[in-house]
């Protein structure tokens, strides 16, 4: 076995354990029992819940799958140039899809 990801809470891990299995790569979460421990043990990579491969020839296989959903996830964050509505001319943050001023939806090129 090879691990490949520390994730901040179960929730995580079990969404990179399921993206894994999605491609074909057989996976396991561990440590998740420890994350009961926080406050009392030491926040370490340690002791948070981690992904395992279970067949150890595929960990560069699984290490790409989570570069690739990163960067195609990294495009969807709130990180980025911000818009101006075409309608106002307001400046709004990526993040929001409407403009506040006038309610105009963001153009589906995020511009």
């Amino acid at each position: 076995m090879k691990q490949v990801f520390v994730a901040q809470h179960p929730t995580e891990a079990h969404l990179v354990k399921g993206l894994l299995e999605s491609q074909g790569i057989a996976a396991e979460v561990r440590g998740e029992a420890l994350f009961g421990a926080r406050g009392e043990a030491p926040v370490t990579p340690a002791t948070l819940p981690s992904v395992w491969v279970l067949n150890e020839t595929e960990g560069d296989a699984a290490l790409k799958v989570l570069r690739d959903f990163r960067r195609a996830s990294a495009g969807t964050t709130t990180a980025g140039q911000p818009w101006v509505c075409p309608k106002c001319g307001e400046t709004l943050e990526l993040q929001f899809t409407t403009c506040w001023q006038c309610g105009t939806n963001r153009p589906v090129s995020g511009n």
